[in-house]
């Protein structure tokens, strides 16, 4: 995944942290690189020892459950909450940005998240997973 952006090279943009294990994970994020036409994010695996340095406050088991973006402000948003932060920031992102964001939805688009993460071994494995991660949380 050498071609996403690092903290280390980008100390201050946004960081998305993600399952770096996760074939389905990686897919995801490499996606929403290619939507960061304004390269406002730098990627970093929470399997990475460098995590404890950028979201101290996190645990293993709370990066595991979800995807977090740590902005320039500091306080980590995860899984939906994160989505609907990457919204505003995206470009492309923008014509959902609407629908994430309607009035007392925000339980509904995390039940939906939690759904998909709780899945997404499951996913990499229909797309090829090649790592021993996949069999670990099949």
């Amino acid at each position: 995944m050498a071609e996403l952006p690092s903290i280390t090279e980008y100390p201050n943009r946004d960081v998305v942290i993600y399952d770096g294990h996760c074939g389905f994970c990686q897919k995801q994020v490499k996606r929403i690189h290619r939507w960061d036409s304004g390269n406002k994010l730098s990627f970093l695996s929470l399997h990475d020892p460098e995590v404890e340095k950028v979201a101290p406050q996190l645990t293993y088991d709370q990066m595991m459950d979800q995807m977090y973006v740590i902005p320039q402000t500091g306080e980590p948003r995860g899984g939906a909450s994160a989505i609907r932060y990457l919204s505003r920031r995206l470009p492309r992102l923008y014509p959902v940005m609407p629908f994430l964001h309607i009035p007392l939805s925000l339980p509904i688009w995390r039940m939906l998240y939690k759904w998909v993460a709780r899945r997404r071994y499951k996913l990499s494995a229909a797309n090829a997973c090649d790592s021993e991660q996949c069999e670990l949380h099949l």
